[in-house]
């Protein structure tokens, strides 16, 4: 006797098993096309993986570019689109609920209605996953055509799905309807917290050879001392010739500082690996790329013991009177981009070295004011790591949860 069909998750007061059948037992072919002229260009829709069934003109910011809209399906709302294009990592196309308004969309799509069966937010969620919608649609491939990935519309109703009850879906579907507007929330914190921090770092530091920035703290009056890097920075790289076995680090572009893969990738390890021309680096010192600084790849040592570093990184530390938070995030302002722009050398790959940055020069204020910038932008970027972290993590759980809640 076959396992009943029910998912490892399941809300309370639901135990019946999940009933294999046909995806057209849930949805209708929609005939409706738009001969009347209802609709206009201005209510063409769109689908995107990320954000689902969205007016085109709103979501692209663009007027539609189409000739003619007549013959274009009618999409009401609670309708259920395909998209028979590929799109991302979904290469026979993806399949969305309209929860908006009315429209219309292209021919390119297929339209359907749900029977009194289905909850269409509830279709959605099953057809979120890239792996089940994939392998839903694979087998119902147009045959015949060469390297054609695409599915007809009424071969995408032929697949076997396994659905409970239309309570149960809707009891599903508003679940992750919650989980989304939560995963949204900080989405938008996330990126309005990313806009301040790049609006800030425009504002709270002199532009243009001013001697004042456009926003100062109060009690801040006295104007910024134009510096050469080559009076604020000295060399700080120091040879490993004696072999010490520091842990070996990398810079990446988001993450600065971090311990560099152990293991090469024709065998044998780091460990064993000869590192007497790498440079150490102590604590309160910088270091960076010269062929990767133009995307960011710099960091800031702040890990409490020395490491070392591949002698190819130019590594840099600060005088006295310079706090190193505020220069750590004007290094990320676009002025150091500019400056970057102005001073890099090289051909086909271009290089920005120490004696390059020394050439270079920095508005700066007291240091007083510098430590007030600099833990400003610190703050600023712990809220923004809470919000990604946030973010990240709900959308592992929802991923997770994709999995475990459907059959």
């Amino acid at each position: 006797m076959s396992k009943p069909e029910i998912p490892s998750i399941r809300f309370c007061g639901f135990d019946n098993a999940w009933e294999q059948r046909k995806l057209s037992d849930y949805l209708t072919t929609s005939p409706e096309k738009n001969i009347s002229g209802l609709y206009t260009k201005e209510d063409v829709l769109s689908v995107s993986g990320d954000v689902g069934i969205v007016n085109q003109i709103e979501f692209q910011g663009r007027s539609f570019a189409g000739t003619s809209v007549l013959n274009y399906g009618i999409v009401e709302t609670g309708d259920v689109v395909y998209t028979k294009s590929p799109l991302r990592s979904n290469p026979y196309g993806i399949i969305k609920a309209n929860k908006g308004k009315p429209g219309i969309v292209s021919t390119l799509y297929a339209i359907y209605h749900p029977t009194p069966l289905a909850d269409p937010d509830f279709i959605q969620c099953y057809f979120e996953q890239d792996a089940r919608v994939n392998n839903y649609l694979h087998p119902l491939v147009n045959k015949g055509a060469k390297n054609d990935m695409k599915v007809s519309a009424d071969n995408a109703l032929k697949g076997i799905v396994h659905f409970p009850s239309v309570k149960e879906q809707q009891t599903i579907s508003a679940f992750f309807k919650s989980l989304d507007n939560l995963i949204t929330l900080h989405q938008c914190k996330f990126e309005k917290l990313t806009n301040i921090k790049k609006s800030m770092l425009e504002k709270m530091f002199p532009r243009n050879g001013c001697r004042y920035p456009e926003i100062r703290f109060k009690g801040f009056p006295d104007p910024w001392e134009q510096r050469k890097f080559s009076e604020i920075t000295y060399p700080a790289g120091e040879k490993n010739r004696d072999n010490l076995p520091l842990e070996s680090y990398s810079i990446t572009n988001e993450n600065g500082f971090v311990p560099q893969n152990e293991k090469f990738e024709n065998g044998g390890t780091m460990r064993e690996a000869d590192k007497r021309m790498y440079y150490i680096v102590s604590p309160q010192s910088f270091a960076y790329n010269p062929a990767r600084i133009n995307v960011g790849s710099i960091g800031y040592q702040n890990l409490d013991k020395n490491v070392i570093v591949s002698s190819l990184y130019e590594v840099f530390k600060t005088v006295d009177t310079v706090d190193d938070r505020f220069l750590w995030h004007w290094f990320k302002s676009s002025d150091f981009q500019k400056l970057i722009e102005q001073l890099q050398e090289g051909g086909v790959r271009l290089y920005f070295y120490y004696d390059k940055l020394c050439m270079g020069s920095i508005a700066i204020p007291s240091k007083e004011e510098q430590k007030h910038i600099g833990e400003f932008f610190d703050h600023l970027d712990n809220l923004i790591t809470l919000h990604r972290r946030e973010l990240d993590k709900l959308q592992s759980i929802k991923k997770a949860l994709l999995e475990k809640m459907f059959v």
